[in-house]
């Protein structure tokens, strides 16, 4: 079948042609050629110089059946994975099975896409599957039982034996769903500690379908996502920001008589909520919970005591007298020698140091 999908994309080809394209001896490739005679596809040999083997009239044969928009989705899709072997050699096979006017398109497809795997602080977006993807996913195809290590930020480390179903790829992260013990679950590949394979089948449930059994889990991921609810009134320039944040998770009322607006905002708890309101300042009020206002007053006393300057009385910031914010500061209060300079505030080319507690990262 190789070698008919060569001669389709090539016309005519030697035997020495064949064996290089295919990587196999002259005496296969030539043995190849004789066996489509054999099987009555029109193919035949002429010697001398200039020679070669060929379709008798052009002939071909449309191996895919697809269509031109179908051809350049596939390669679309496929463009920017094309540095794995596998799928190099796939494509190339299927180029040759398209009749001669597709070629164009699916190869100008598969350059029309760029994946830049950095974010634009140049930081690395994870959007692989982590050092065991090729093994979760050989895995997946054998249908084998597998043994996981498995160290999610939530929960301590965990060896599961499960039975693999299928892979996920949600928001640029692979996931495993398989069957385990306890019911079906989704494990985060970059979470995979180790694979080692048991040598037993996994058992497949009749009638499985990934695309359900995963709509099932990411329903429960979300729900986890909505035990907490708070109140706030919160200024009409953040409402972008927070959208971006929370998404479907804030709800955002009509304008109130101050121009704020009421929203409502779902987290996994309330601690996580505080946390993620916090950092926009006064431009949201959370106004219920009480328990969740009360949790803003604590981190604004923690930051305050940890931010506050410890060399002047002053407010954090840089001051100038024509300031009419400050009062009872003079040209003489504002004149200090180089070595006390007034705090300067960020700038968008200055670098902030920061100390994080163990916590933070959780």
């Amino acid at each position: 079948m190789a070698t008919l999908l060569f001669l389709q994309a090539r016309g005519r080809v030697t035997v020495k042609e064949v064996a290089v394209e295919l990587e196999v001896s002259e005496r296969t490739a030539r043995r190849d050629l004789e066996a489509l005679t054999l099987a009555g596809v029109p193919v035949y040999s002429q010697r001398g110089r200039g020679g070669g083997w060929q379709l008798v009239g052009g002939s071909r044969t449309d191996l895919t059946g697809f269509t031109q928009r179908e051809i350049g989705a596939l390669f679309l899709a496929a463009g920017p994975l094309s540095a794995s072997p596998e799928l190099r050699a796939a494509l190339r096979k299927l180029v040759r099975a398209l009749p001669a006017p597709m070629r164009p398109h699916a190869e100008a497809a598969s350059k029309a896409l760029v994946v830049d795997g950095l974010d634009w602080s140049r930081a690395a977006v994870r959007t692989s599957g982590g050092p065991h993807h090729d093994a979760l996913e050989r895995a997946v195809l054998d249908q084998v039982r597998i043994t996981l290590g498995y160290a999610d930020p939530q929960t301590p480390y965990r060896e599961w034996t499960v039975d693999p179903l299928g892979l996920v790829c949600k928001a640029g992260r692979w996931h495993l769903v398989a069957a385990t013990e306890e019911g079906p679950r989704s494990f985060r590949h970059t979470s995979v500690t180790s694979v080692t394979l048991t040598g037993e089948p996994a058992h497949r449930p009749d009638g499985f379908d990934l695309a359900a059994a995963w709509q099932e889990l990411a329903d429960g991921a979300e729900r986890r996502l909505r035990t907490a609810t708070v109140r706030a009134a919160a200024d009409p320039a953040a409402l972008p920001a927070l959208r971006e944040l929370l998404g479907t998770r804030l709800r955002a009322g009509r304008p109130r008589p101050d121009g704020r607006h009421d929203i409502e905002a779902d987290g996994p708890s309330l601690d996580v909520l505080t946390v993620q309101l916090a950092g926009f300042g006064a431009r949201v009020e959370v106004l219920g919970p009480p328990e969740a206002r009360a949790r803003l007053a604590d981190l604004g006393r923690e930051l305050a005591a940890v931010h506050s300057p410890t060399d002047s009385h002053f407010p954090l910031g840089t001051y100038y007298v024509e300031d009419a914010s400050v009062t009872g500061i003079t040209a003489k209060d504002t004149a200090r020698s180089p070595r006390h300079r007034p705090h300067q505030r960020l700038s968008p080319t200055m670098t902030l140091d920061l100390t994080l507690d163990e916590g933070a990262f959780s």
